[in-house]
């Protein structure tokens, strides 16, 4: 089996390993971007339960309840998560502090060995394991790529 063009250009111009160690910190990188999409659903969730809050203290009054309304409105709705932060507060700490260095780290190796490309690893392994010819095994979609994913215009 023939390696792709641009596998078989990237292979032989680097020492052995380093694909595999921009392949790893390409995984690392993942369970960072999984870690945002929890601190955003984290961010989310709490800010759907301060409007629900705010809609509880609105019942309690409404209710005849006002001092419970006002301890509610007062203690819970729109307090602080962190000190002195709200939850958007801390995603956008958590992107401007780390995740924004972490994704550059990664492009820099991605760009430094891989000409700008990701996950040639997974590249590497989808022409080991895909049948050559065989539906459902193609290399990619027949149009619509980005050459910055994959290079091969031809089906091999």
């Amino acid at each position: 089996m023939e390696p792709e063009p641009f596998l078989e250009d990237i292979a032989s111009d680097e020492p052995s390993g380093i694909i595999e160690a921009v392949g790893k910190a390409s995984e690392a990188f993942e369970y960072i971007e999984r870690a945002r999409g929890h601190l955003y659903s984290f961010h989310q969730l709490v800010g759907r339960a301060d409007l629900l809050f705010g809609e509880a203290a609105e019942m309690l009054a409404a209710a005849g309840q006002a001092e419970q309304a006002a301890t509610i409105q007062r203690d819970v709705v729109g307090r602080n998560v962190l000190d002195g932060r709200w939850t958007f507060q801390v995603v956008d700490e958590f992107d401007d502090l780390y995740y924004d260095g972490v994704r550059s780290a990664l492009r820099s190796l991605e760009d430094r060995y891989q000409d700008g490309r990701r996950h040639v690893l997974e590249a590497r392994m989808k022409e080991q394991r895909r049948t050559h010819g065989r539906t459902g095994h193609e290399h990619r979609p027949p149009s619509g790529h980005s050459p910055r994913v994959e290079t091969d215009a031809t089906e091999g």
